[in-house]
């Protein structure tokens, strides 16, 4: 039997759905409303930042260094440390020697690794994540270094990876096996790098203190300290004045390891455990984002350079120990960065 249809009932239906429909647009309404008045996102401006170079003097102890400024190194001390930010408690509070200290920079992951270039790094480093992910060719990330073995640094013993997306390498006097160049030359190769290739990322290594040092060459020691000194302002002139680096590149100047303090294990000649002659490193970070005559005290290592490029390159670097350094930039570069 088929239903009788009741006015009094549908009337009263259709004034409940236009009620309830009512309801419904107010409700859109508000929340429209209510968004609408909440203030606009913070526009993100890109970083002045197109390139970065990384830059490691390979094993002064502090105590030679920054404990006596302005001592031998008067361009690091005065010229070069008022134009960025200085960290004073930097370390490398894991692996004290050269292979192991360079690769935790590039890979972000403290290893012990053979120390005489015999094996691989077990991660992927910055530079082979960067090429990858930008499509970028292997000449625009290089990897210039006066010590022949640090060309391990290139590569991976990562199965996935290994020999892939690889930087380009100038180490030593030509390549593994030649031996060490003198931080004269290698500036001299990098220059030309940069003048030829125009790369955006780079790692440098400078060996003369730490090579001098174990020869039990004390004079020769400070000599190399100076030496790169010198050698840093140099590159930092050069890349003000050249026209594809001025105004966007960021240099970040470190060591690997320190030395021994004095009494412990030979001292001065030689390092490699957590004594804080060993552990106690630096970093002055110079660059068009960062601020300018800042010292911070706060605690950083040697992972946390990698977990910074990747943020300021914009390029995802996962594995990486280390924290983004945010004592670098000012509230409103934090922003744009999304920190």
């Amino acid at each position: 039997m088929k239903p009788v249809l009741n006015w009094t009932n549908a009337a009263s239906i259709n004034s409940y759905t236009l009620r309830l429909s009512c309801t419904l647009v107010f409700a859109l309404l508000y929340t429209f409303s209510a968004f609408a008045a909440l203030p606009p996102e913070p526009k993100r401006k890109p970083l002045r930042t197109k390139n970065i170079i990384i830059l490691v003097i390979d094993g002064p102890r502090y105590s030679e260094m920054w404990g006596a400024t302005p001592g031998v190194i008067p361009n690091l001390s005065t010229r070069l440390k008022g134009k960025g930010v200085f960290f004073s408690n930097f370390l490398n509070d894991a692996y004290t020697y050269t292979n192991s200290g360079h690769t935790a920079i590039t890979t972000g992951i403290n290893q012990p690794i053979d120390n005489y270039g015999a094996e691989l790094p077990a991660h992927p480093s910055i530079f082979q994540q960067w090429l990858k992910q930008t499509g970028k060719p292997a000449t625009a990330a290089w990897i210039v270094s006066s010590k022949d073995k640090l060309n391990i640094l290139g590569n991976t013993a990562d199965s996935v990876w290994h020999d892939q997306f690889l930087p380009s390498l100038n180490c030593g006097v030509n390549g593994p096996g030649t031996g060490y160049r003198a931080d004269s030359l290698t500036l001299i190769e990098v220059k030309k790098v940069l003048t030829t290739n125009k790369p955006n990322l780079m790692l440098i290594n400078f060996m003369e203190p730490d090579g001098y040092a174990h020869a039990e060459n004390w004079n020769y020691y400070i000599r190399g300290i100076a030496r790169d000194d010198r050698y840093v302002q140099q590159l930092w002139d050069f890349l003000r004045k050249n026209k594809n680096y001025k105004k966007n590149t960021t240099l970040l100047i470190t060591s690997d390891h320190g030395r021994h303090l004095d009494g412990i294990d030979g001292g001065w000649i030689d390092h490699g455990d957590n004594c804080q002659g060993c552990q106690q490193i630096f970093l002055l970070a110079i660059g068009p984002d960062f601020k300018k005559r800042q010292t911070v005290a706060t605690k950083h290592t040697l992972v946390d350079i990698s977990a910074t490029v990747a943020k300021m390159m914009g390029f995802t670097f996962e594995q990486s120990q280390g924290q983004v350094m945010k004592e670098l930039f000012s509230r409103k570069k934090l922003r744009d960065l999304g920190l």
